[in-house]
């Protein structure tokens, strides 16, 4: 096995990172793939999809490149809708422990029916609110 192959079963390893140069802002990125492939474990038909990540980073941003190559790692994988979504958040989550990040997956029409697939993350410690108050101490020394 090529050492590319062996990179590609370690989806997770493809994910690079940079600093956000802008800690102390909440700001939303938002990044649209409009041809994400995956297969059907049913049928091995290929199903495509657009995959919005929407993202308020912490300390560290996706690169761009990296997340494309991760994002065609599944070309080949026969996974299903809710199951690659929920991977892809939880990769994201795991590289770049934002403060709040979100996955929508909106996969073309199959056999009539088309899926918006939807998974969320909230960084607890982050948005730690009072009931009294608008804002925690934690929210405003961050």
């Amino acid at each position: 096995m090529t050492s590319k192959l062996k990179l590609v079963n370690n989806k997770l390893s493809l994910l690079e990172t940079f600093e956000n140069k802008y800690p102390n802002r909440d700001y939303t990125v938002t990044h649209i793939a409009p041809e994400f492939t995956s297969l059907c474990p049913k049928t091995g038909q290929p199903d495509f999809a657009t995959i919005t990540l929407e993202y308020i980073p912490d300390k560290l941003c996706v690169e761009l490149k990296s997340y494309k190559f991760y994002l065609q790692s599944y070309r080949n994988d026969g996974i299903f809708f809710e199951s690659v979504t929920n991977k892809i958040l939880d990769d994201l989550v795991e590289v770049t422990k934002p403060r709040w990040m979100k996955i929508t997956a909106e996969f073309n029409t199959r056999g009539g029916i088309s899926s918006v697939i939807e998974a969320e993350y909230e960084d607890e410690d982050y948005w730690d609110f009072d009931d009294d108050d608008d804002y925690d101490d934690n929210f405003l020394k961050n």
